[in-house]
This record gives structure tokens, sequence and C-alpha cells, in this order.
């Protein structure tokens, strides 16, 4: 059993209450000696810290808001005048829009004053200074994650590094700027990196000294990278320090050595083990969500992505499947005539990772212990690039809550990436560190070419399409693999917040590419028809088939009766500049209107 899923608030009830909201407080109500007199108090205490961390079924949909995913719908942050501060909670939108790592992503304050309440009670002497210091260390990273998704979500927020009283003016007060609060972010992470006693623990379900690394690691990339690319906050001369630091955090991971990539199922299989497997690949992983059906702690990953009307139906993009490589090495774009290549001909020859993240020809699912044709199912997707990394092949688990594979938060494959990039932005990534980082997730995957070498030329389409402003072949190749390696892990929106990318939120949503409506199509080449795209409604239909209509406003192929799958090109989407951070909702604002808004809402 972890101990993220002991329900320990019901053991703290007398000794803490707390509400939603930055201006209601917890209360003692009994002895503070009962949870801060022994160490069984204090990890007792510190487990609930872990129930703020975003569960499995958050992180499988943390993608549902990115420029890579086609959906049942707009999001309503990207269509025009329909997102304002009095939508501001991932509910009131009526749709899955988790947009962040962190478990509360909202303006909600409880798990801070909880953590606040440990740190400022925390001094009993009966109890060892080692010990309380390790526990107060693994209380600073939990701070610390939790306002890292502040300020990605806000902006500028309060600070409040204690527990506070009604009386408290801070209760009242302004926000603090970003420079301050991500100050005291990474001072709260150097002392749980300093004090935390366990380095790298067996279950992968605590927090440990090493993942307190990687977490400095991503903060400092992110903040160091928006900083440079956003120059309407005044704050580009900060940035190399903080990108410094994320190489610097990366490197001591790196270096120690106690992880490595997964290759023990071979390039056609050896990344998405690393997600379908119920016990943690420890080489790998570094925190992970474990399931367990014995506790009922399971996720809907089979439901998810294969269900017509649970979740959003994600799919990929035709633009961000055209950015894997071919096996080669090469861009695929290099490719003579690619543009109307059919499914199953841009399918082959790519980097592995392609076919261990959506359903290719040859995929199989398991049905009463017997293989069987998975081709993309349109009754799923709707541009024929069906996700496949998170759940597993087992028919049998696509019909609710019945996941058991483990889930991750942390990986060193995004440590590697974290240390490639900063050391890209700060003009000091050598030929050695792209064979130890982006050559080695590479060479995972298969590709053959350019895994010691750096790459000397920015890919075209990659410029045109994605990023026309970078002109640095290996930052440009860096962002590449980051999308690729890390999909569907929920960093992709925050990446194109800190990028200065937003406008890549209006992307076309693309689909395969169809030579001709009204023909059936054997998607994955196994000798059995899958799917139709009518102009005309066929007056006798093939069994086993799907007929889609192309016909209608939001459903239909570029050229009429050939081309791509374009999908909800009827809604429009819109960027603003203040999309890059969320509103303040209204109702704190009005409770409190020395917290003021965010520019543009």
């Amino acid at each position: 059993m972890t101990r993220r899923y002991i329900p320990l608030y019901l053991l703290l009830a007398g000794a803490l209450a707390g509400c939603d909201s930055l201006e209601q407080n917890p209360v003692a109500t009994s002895s503070k000696d009962a949870v801060f007199g022994s160490e069984n108090g204090l990890s007792l205490y510190a487990t609930s810290f872990y129930n703020w961390m975003p569960d499995a079924n958050n992180i499988i949909q943390s993608e549902s808001m990115a420029d890579y995913a086609a959906r049942r719908d707009v999001p309503q942050f990207i269509r025009p005048g329909v997102y304002n501060p009095r939508v501001t909670d991932l509910t009131a939108s009526g749709q899955y829009e988790v947009v962040a790592l962190g478990g509360n992503v909202n303006w909600g304050w409880t798990a801070l004053r909880s953590i606040n309440y440990f740190l400022a009670n925390n001094t009993n002497p009966d109890v060892p200074q080692a010990v309380r210091n390790n526990y107060s260390g693994i209380a600073r990273f939990f701070r610390a994650w939790f306002y890292f998704e502040k300020v990605k979500r806000y902006g500028d927020v309060p600070w409040i590094d204690k527990p506070l009283d009604v009386s408290d003016p801070a209760l009242y007060g302004g926000r603090d700027s970003r420079t301050v609060v991500m100050d005291h972010v990474l001072e709260d992470l150097d002392y749980a990196i300093a004090n935390i006693s366990a380095t790298n623990e067996a279950s992968r379900s605590l927090i440990t000294k090493d993942v307190a690394l990687a977490l400095k690691s991503r903060v400092a990339l992110f903040e160091g990278t928006f900083r440079k690319y956003h120059p309407e906050f005044s704050l580009q001369s900060t940035a190399d320090k903080l990108l410094n630091e994320s190489a610097n955090a990366a490197k001591i991971l790196i270096d120690s050595k106690r992880y490595s990539l997964y290759t023990g199922s071979g390039t056609t299989d050896s990344y998405r083990q690393v997600f379908v497997r119920d016990a943690p690949v420890t080489q790998e992983v570094l925190l992970t969500n474990t399931q367990s059906t014995a506790l009922a702690v399971r996720h809907m990953a089979n439901w998810i992505f294969t269900s017509a009307t649970t979740g959003v139906r994600f799919s990929f993009i035709r633009q961000f499947i055209n950015t894997y490589l071919n096996i080669d090495g090469t861009p695929f774009t290099n490719r003579a005539g690619y543009q109307t290549m059919t499914f199953q001909e841009e399918t082959k020859g790519r980097d592995a990772r392609l076919s261990q993240t959506i359903r290719t020809p040859g995929y199989k699912r398991i049905q009463a212990g017997a293989q069987i044709p998975g081709p993309p199912a349109f009754t799923y997707t709707y541009t024929g690039y069906h996700p496949i990394k998170w759940s597993v092949d087992d028919v049998a688990m696509d019909g609710g809550s019945l996941n058991t594979n483990a889930v991750h938060l942390f990986r060193y494959a995004e440590v590697l990436l974290n240390y490639a990039e900063a050391k890209a932005e700060l003009g000091q990534l050598t030929a050695a560190d792209w064979a130890l980082t982006v050559g080695a997730l590479r060479a995972r995957a298969g590709i053959t070419g350019g895994l010691t070498t750096l790459p000397t030329v920015v890919d075209p389409d990659l410029k045109s399409v994605y990023f026309p402003d970078v002109s640095s072949p290996l930052i440009m190749e860096v962002r590449r693999e980051r999308g690729i390696e890390l999909a569907m892990e929920g960093f992709r929106f925050y990446d194109i917040v800190r990028w200065a990318r937003g406008p890549l939120m209006e992307m076309e949503w693309r689909g395969i590419y169809v030579p001709q409506a009204n023909t059936n199509i054997d998607l994955d080449e196994n000798g059995t028809l899958d799917v139709n795209f009518f102009t005309v409604n066929p007056t006798t239909r093939v069994n086993g088939v799907t007929y889609i209509s192309v016909t209608g406003s939001d459903f239909k192929l570029s050229n009429g009766t050939s081309g791509e799958i374009v999908w909800r090109n009827d809604i429009p989407r819109k960027w603003e500049q203040k999309n890059y951070l969320y509103p303040i909702p209204e109702g704190d604002l009005l409770t409190n209107p020395a917290l003021k808004q965010n520019a543009g809402w």
C-alpha cells in the first residue's frame, strides 16, 4: 500500500480544519503534541501532502488542451468571448481542461495552509533535528510545487509562508511578484534537496532528494525560458541564471547514474512499456501514481481512449505527426510527396515512438486471450491518429476505471530533456551532451542517424509550422524531441506558453490523408476494410466498416472528395496575449480587490 492513499484527513480532522478560499484558515482543536511529538506523527501528517498531487486520471487527460490535440469540441479557453473570470476552474467550463500537472491548479489554497501549519509547528525537540528537517524538506517540496503551479497559471500570487489567522492583514494584501515567489520556490527546493533523507526510494511513490532535483530542473527551465521569451515582463536579464540552475540540477541526477532509459524490450516496445506496466520501471521513473486493484485505486485510460462518449476523444493532428523523424534521423517532411501520403505510407520507416504512441498498421489488441486487429477506430478518433500511450491492449479494460498500469509524474527522460534544453538555450550544448540526452532518447526509438553529432541545419517545416522565430538548430531539435518524447504527459500546453507560442493553439485540426472519398479503406493493411469517408451515403454497407460523412461543416476533407481530414474548422479559436496567464476568479477579486486582475481580463 502506498502512502498516498491513506485517508489522513480523517485522522487529522480534529487538528486541522480548512476551506478553499485564501481568507479562511485552519484552527487547532487538539494537542499539537499528538502529531508533532513523534516521527510517526510527522510521517502521518506529511502523508496528507500527497493528496494534493494529480491523480492518474488527471495526468492521462492533462493534454486535452494542447496545440496537437484535436477533440470533440474547441476548449472554452481559446474560444473568443467565452472564457472569463467567472469561468476559472476546471469544472465550471464543463470540459476536461486540465492543463497543468499540479493537482490543484485553480485559485484554491487549502494545501498551502496545511503545509504552512506543519512547518510552523514542526519544532518539538523530542524529535531529533534531522528527522524534523527531513519532514520539513518534504513539506517545502510540496510548497514549492504548489507555488510553481500557481505562478504558471496566474503569474504574480501572494507569497504566504505561515499559517494565517483571521486578523492577519496578509489575508487582504496584494500579490507578490513572480520573481519574489520563484526565488522562494527555489529556496524551498534547495532546502528539500539538502534535508530530505531518502535519495532513491524503491516504490517510486514517495518524495526523495532525487524527485526534488527533478522538480528543480523543471521549475528553473520553465521560468528561465518564460522570462527569455516574454519580454513584456522585463525579466530577460534573469533568464540565464535560472537556466543554469535547471542544467545543474539535472546534471546532478545524470551524474549520479542512479537512472537510465529503459531499453529492455527493444526499440519497438521499450518506450511504451514504461507506460503500460503495473509496476513502475524503476530505472527510469522517479515518481509515480501506483495503482492497486486491492485498494480500488485504478484509472480509466482505456475507457478514455476508446470511448465515443467518455472524455473528449483526444486525437493527435497531422502537423504534429509530421514532426516524427524518419528512422535514419532525417525529417519526414524531406520525403517527396509527404503531403499526400496515406496513413499506411506515412507510418512506415519512422521514429519507433510513433507506433508506440498511436495505433499504426500492425497494432494488435487482445480479446479473450486472442490477438485481434487494432486499426484506428473512427468511432473514437477524429483524425485517424488514435493514441495508445497510456492505454493497454486488452479490450476487457475498455469499459470503466479498470486500468492498473502506473502513471508517472517524474521520469528520467524529462530530466535529460531539461538538461539539453537549458544548455541549448545557454549556447553551451556540446556533442557529448547531445549524445547523452537527445541522442540517447532517439537511439531507444531506433533512429540511426545524428545520435552523436550536433544538428547544423534548421528543419524548414518545423520552422514554418511551429517556431518561426527560432534560428538555432539545437533549440529547434530539442523542442521537437520534447514534444515527441513527452507527448500526453501534461507538459505541452505550458511548453508553448513558456516559449510564447500560444498562437499554435489556433492550428487547424487536420488528420490522415484520404486519397478518395466513397472508398472503403484498409487502414492497417490486414486485408479487412475499416473505414469509408463518404460524400454520397452508400446504399449498401460492408459489415465492420465505419462510415463517416464528410459533407458537413464540422467533418470534411480538405479538397472535398479527397485530402486531409479537417475537423471542427467551423468553430473559431483565438489566442490572445492575455491567455498566457489565467484570470483571477471574480469572486476572489470581490473579496480582496488588492489582488487586481491580470492584464486583458
